[in-house]
């Protein structure tokens, strides 16, 4: 498993903010991944980055275009 951290320290408000939206949209985008596996048992990593892509775009789902491609991966 992929784990990625980040510390801020005496940051603004602002800052933490972001860092709290950033760490929402990868569980998110990490939750629908596994939810896709799962139901989809011969799911390659392509068709995982496929989907992130159709998220991405997705007007329900704004937030998920601010990851940029290397996030999605």
């Amino acid at each position: 498993m992929l784990v990625v951290e980040a510390q801020l320290k005496n940051g603004t408000p602002k800052q933490y903010s972001l860092l709290d939206e950033a760490i929402r949209t990868a569980q998110f985008i990490r939750n629908k991944c596994v939810k896709y596996w799962m139901e989809n048992k011969g799911a390659t990593r392509n068709d995982l980055q496929k989907l992130c892509s159709v998220l991405a775009s997705d007007k329900a789902t704004p937030w998920a275009d601010k990851l940029n491609s290397q996030a999605r991966q």
